[in-house]
């Protein structure tokens, strides 16, 4: 880092009144071979340069203080010494620490298998395998949403069937509250009975309300539910009226009245009940699990995994009767 200072043999040597610089003459020639070889290893010593290890060129630190070490070692030698302060910092200007740099090279070095771009989402991720997931009320973010996605999977190929996963409370909250309005629901319905793909339909938790007509809206053979999953449905909700005049609180009676009226006649059309059946059973809500929603019509199928093979393997009651010698008496 410093210069290497040359320094005389005569400073090297002790000095005494009956030295002299020049070796004696009463030397030997094997002694004359000794001191030569002597002197030509100092000077060979003396005019080596102190090896440096190598520097990255794009750190500022590393190359100000090779620069300074360089032109002026004074600066560097007989420092004062203070355990608060990092160690040749007050030669900048305005210091800095090397932290960005040196993440810079780590990132380049540890780091060239990550990807460039950001992953993506999960919702996108679902869509490259035709799922489209419905997890939140029908809000008019989520109403986009999946609007959207149908759409572009029609477009992506008409043939392939459509996967919706359902785990929604419809337009209200799971506490009655409303929270959209029913166009939302019917905005995703009319959406799926415009498609050409088939739709898989599967209620995974909750189907309610709107949800549910949009779970019975699927192909029909391709509904299904899981076993611990809930349908429900129920009549629409009035929306806060706040400081409305009455007048204005009629007029959305009314709309909600229409509403219940569309809601019915298309879980009627779906479910294959008669509009009284569903518009008797909506008066209050009605839940249904997994086997109640498959008499109901709401769904075809119960996912659960061997489930379905072992009843399908099941004897009904009478053939097993029949089959055991065992006759039934009918009572009078």
């Amino acid at each position: 880092m410093a210069s290497c200072l040359q320094v005389s043999m005569n400073s090297l040597l002790p000095r005494s009144s009956s030295f002299s610089p020049h070796p004696p003459l009463s030397l030997n020639s094997s002694g004359r071979r000794n001191l030569k070889t002597f002197r030509y290893a100092f000077r060979a010593k003396a005019s080596a340069k102190i090896p440096m290890p190598p520097i990255n060129p794009k750190d500022p630190f590393l190359s100000t203080l090779a620069s300074i070490a360089a032109n002026s070692p004074e600066k560097l030698l007989n420092r004062p010494v203070n355990a608060d302060v990092p160690p040749y910092l007050d030669i900048f200007d305005s210091p800095q620490l090397m932290s960005s740099p040196a993440q810079v090279e780590r990132s380049v070095a540890y780091n060239e298998h990550r990807p460039r771009t950001p992953p993506p989402d999960l919702p996108s991720m679902l869509l490259d395998g035709r799922i489209v997931y419905i997890g939140m009320p029908l809000v008019p973010a989520v109403t986009e949403l999946v609007v959207a996605e149908l759409m572009y999977l029609q477009w992506l190929d008409p043939k392939e069937p459509i996967y919706i996963y359902i785990n929604s409370t419809g337009t209200t909250r799971d506490d009655g509250e409303t929270v959209g309005m029913e166009s939302e629901g019917f905005a995703i319905y009319d959406s799926l009975m415009q498609l050409k793909n088939e739709v898989h339909t599967v209620c995974v938790g909750a189907a309610i309300g709107q949800a549910c007509l949009l779970l019975s809206a699927g192909t029909k053979g391709n509904r299904f539910m899981m076993p611990h999953a809930k349908a429900m449905i129920q009549q629409p909700r009035v929306p806060s009226s706040g400081l409305m005049p009455a007048s204005d609180v009629l007029i959305r009676a009314k709309e909600v009245i229409t509403n219940r009226d569309i809601l019915v006649e298309l879980l009627a059309k779906h479910t294959g009940n008669s509009v009284e059946t569903v518009a008797n059973v909506m008066r209050r809500p009605y839940y249904m699990d997994a086997p109640k929603a498959k008499e109901f019509g709401v769904i075809d199928k119960i996912l659960w995994r061997g489930q379905e093979k072992i009843i399908a393997d099941v004897v009904p009651s009478e053939e097993f009767d029949k089959n055991a010698g065992i006759k039934s008496v009918e009572r009078v």
